[in-house]
């Protein structure tokens, strides 16, 4: 049995390519491995923003002997006299086998040879036939070319290594004057740890790479990045706001997280809880800090301290620099949010419905407007086929007119404009 190590080395993976790409390997590669006979006792699909791996444990180092039977000619004739003929003689040296090894089946049609033992293959030699196909099989929005080349993948793809325990599998990706040829050479984290990386075996990769500041296992650098989170938190008299998808996203733009906590003018609580969470969590990927005894766990928070989280991928020494750069991009973001928040409320809601009729619902179904007047009609209707009263009738016919009139407001629009 023997440790099977890729890695593909790339420039900065988009956060949904490398989770969408880690979880096709889990699915395709044990089933590949499964199809030509290599399957491992245990298998590890790793990954950060510069590389994607695989780890696999207990590797046949060759595929098993597989016996199938191949009908040759007749027994009769086959042998005369109990000596081979040469139909018989033929068809053994067309499969590869002796005349000693043929048997004899009897069907339908009388008695006939055959027998055929295939010898399985060389793992190195399977393996290195797959690893192009895994890596090109992979799917993913708005794939690139870079160089002369046609190959094309997320980003560009820098460096190889694929190892089975210590020796270099020879694979190489085409790619014209850019083509990469695997080696056991890595790279750590670009800041903390710019010089190469060479891994001498491939049991040695995750030990190895945390050695240069990158924590390779996704798992291991999501709990890294909660505990750091909560801790700050805690620091602070206050704990971190959940966020799983946040979490999800931010694991997978790091390769060594560190947490960093920054702080923002408390004039700025004065605005409503969602709209600072907006800010920090949706545009700026910051996890809020509310107050330790806030009983909310994913209602917005309402005790929120003037502060936030967030987990950095450079060096440690540097936190405060990058506090400061961070606070100055919060600053500027709440205060749009705030501008655009007064602005709105100088504004009766109501007086936002005519700006419906020139936002486009659907080309066949008219406008916003047109959708607001449809959803009064079925709502009115639905009140009256329920029997209420004609308060309650007027309440629900209210909010059906005003239920669209965000979609024109300063906040909503700076909002889209910053999401686009």
């Amino acid at each position: 049995m023997a440790t099977f190590l890729l890695e593909v080395g790339t420039e900065e993976l988009p956060a949904s390519f490398l989770a969408s790409a880690l979880e096709q390997w889990r699915s395709q590669i044990p089933a590949s491995l499964q199809t030509h006979l290599l399957d491992a006792q245990s298998i590890e699909v790793l990954g950060t923003p510069r590389r994607l791996a695989i780890l696999a444990q207990g590797i046949p180092k060759q595929q098993p002997n597989q016996t199938e039977e191949i009908k040759g000619p007749p027994a009769q004739a086959a042998f005369q006299k109990g000596q081979p003929t040469p139909a018989a003689l033929g068809f053994a040296r067309k499969q590869g086998v002796s005349v000693a090894d043929f048997e004899l089946r009897d069907t339908p049609k009388g008695e006939f040879v055959c027998t055929k033992t295939t010898l399985g293959q060389e793992a190195e030699l399977v393996l290195a036939a797959l690893i192009p196909e895994w890596i090109l099989a992979l799917e993913g929005k708005r794939f690139m070319r870079w160089g002369d080349g046609e190959l094309k993948f997320s980003r560009p793809i820098r460096w190889l290594v694929a190892l089975m325990d210590d020796h270099v599998l020879p694979i190489t990706l085409h790619n014209s004057s850019s083509t990469v040829v695997s080696d056991r050479i890595s790279r750590g984290h670009r800041v903390l740890h710019p010089q190469p990386v060479t891994i001498n075996h491939a049991q040695d990769y995750v030990q190895t790479l945390e050695a240069a500041f990158v924590q390779v296992d996704p798992l291991q650098r999501q709990a890294t990045i909660a505990n750091q989170v909560q801790t700050a938190a805690q620091s602070l008299q206050g704990k971190a706001i959940p966020s799983p998808a946040l979490l999800a996203e931010v694991t997978h733009l790091v390769e060594w997280p560190t947490a960093v906590v920054g702080e923002f003018d408390a004039a700025f609580l004065d605005l409503p809880p969602e709209v600072i969470t907006t800010e920090m969590v949706n545009h700026q990927r910051y996890f809020p800090v509310q107050a330790s005894q806030s009983a909310s766990s994913s209602a917005p928070a309402q005790d929120l301290l003037p502060y936030f989280i967030t987990i950095a991928n450079g060096d440690p020494a540097k936190s405060a620099l990058i506090s400061a750069g961070n606070e100055r991009v919060l600053r500027a973001r709440l205060a749009d949010g705030q501008f655009f928040y007064q602005a709105d409320q100088a504004i009766a809601l109501a007086d936002y419905l005519p700006k419906l009729a020139s936002v486009t619902f659907q080309a066949d179904l008219g406008s916003v407007a047109i959708k607001v007047d449809r959803i009064g009609k079925n709502a009115a209707e639905i009140a009256q086929q329920l029997g209420l009263d004609a308060s309650t009738t007027a309440t629900i016919t209210r909010a059906a007119q005003l239920c669209k009139a965000d979609l024109v407001t300063q906040w909503w629009v700076s909002f889209l404009n910053c999401k686009g």
